[in-house]
């Protein structure tokens, strides 16, 4: 047997936390020294430990615990919610990483100094056949684009190599505002040489060409484009044009390898 200190120190919990769940009725020990008081714990009793553990960090509180171990949950069951629960808290902490590199983004832009950048370059943008699926994000704020574009390209890959077509070039974005709703709708899309067809399962989409626009190479994660985007804003300003549009996302390099080695064309549409 165990007393209650190394109990707790195989069960990776607190003595205080096990007096806790003795004085509830939530795990007793095996036995307790009817003259010195001691609890003592078997071996086995750490798989009523880790349930009780496991259920407490799903968010389930300690009545409903208690309920549920009366009730016999199997390990499969409890299996089953831990696998949720693990989906749940990977999506946050993604959620959580693209919310932290824009908060990065705009300290940086608060603490820089606008210099004029050199790199942008105004340029015609020829029309392009694409095949595309859409969605609706709830801004164009970057933690709120990615989690609704990103699933789109995946999806998108997929029925095209079903239909057997090829892309033609590397995959775009392009955003217009919703009609009915405060979001933007996320179009994700890649160069095609096919016919509109229902069969394909996807839109076959005729772009048009892109008269006037200012241009500039984004390196890394789209989860910090905010300094380069308004890096282009300032430049745009300064030289006396006017934005048109959303801008257009070329992806030169992306979703492969280091995202520091990334590399995204943001296309405006200006006028003078």
């Amino acid at each position: 047997m165990f007393s209650i200190g190394d109990f707790a120190r195989h069960g990776r919990v607190s003595v205080r936390m096990l007096r806790h769940y003795d004085a509830i009725g939530l795990l007793n020990p095996s036995r307790v020294d009817a003259s010195t008081g001691y609890r003592w714990y078997r071996a086995e009793q750490l798989n009523h430990l880790n349930r009780i553990v496991a259920l407490k960090d799903l968010g389930f509180r300690l009545e409903q615990i208690r309920t549920m171990l009366d009730e016999k949950v199997s390990a499969d069951e409890l299996r089953a919610m831990l696998a949720l629960r693990r989906a749940e808290l990977e999506t946050q902490i993604q959620a959580d990483r693209a919310r932290l590199a824009e908060v990065d983004a705009r300290l940086t832009i608060i603490e820089m100094e606008w210099g004029m950048p050199t790199d942008i370059l105004v340029k015609r943008i020829p029309a392009v056949r694409v095949a595309e699926l859409t969605a609706t994000a709830a801004s164009f704020a970057p933690d709120a684009i990615g989690p609704v574009i990103q699933p789109l390209f995946e999806e998108l890959c997929v029925r095209l190599d079903r239909a057997g077509v090829t892309p033609t070039g590397p995959s775009l974005a392009y955003y217009d505002d919703a009609s009915a709703t405060d979001g933007i709708v996320v179009h994700a899309a890649l160069p095609v040489d096919v016919e509109p067809d229902s069969r394909l399962d996807v839109e076959i989409v005729d772009l048009p060409e892109i008269e006037q626009a200012a241009t500039i190479v984004h390196q890394g994660s789209m989860d910090d484009v905010l300094t380069t985007a308004q890096a282009l804003a300032h430049w745009i300003d300064e030289h006396s044009f006017r934005s048109a549009g959303y801008n257009r996302e070329l992806y030169l390099r992306y979703g492969v390898g280091d995202p520091d080695t990334w590399r995204t064309e943001l296309q405006e549409p200006i006028v003078s």
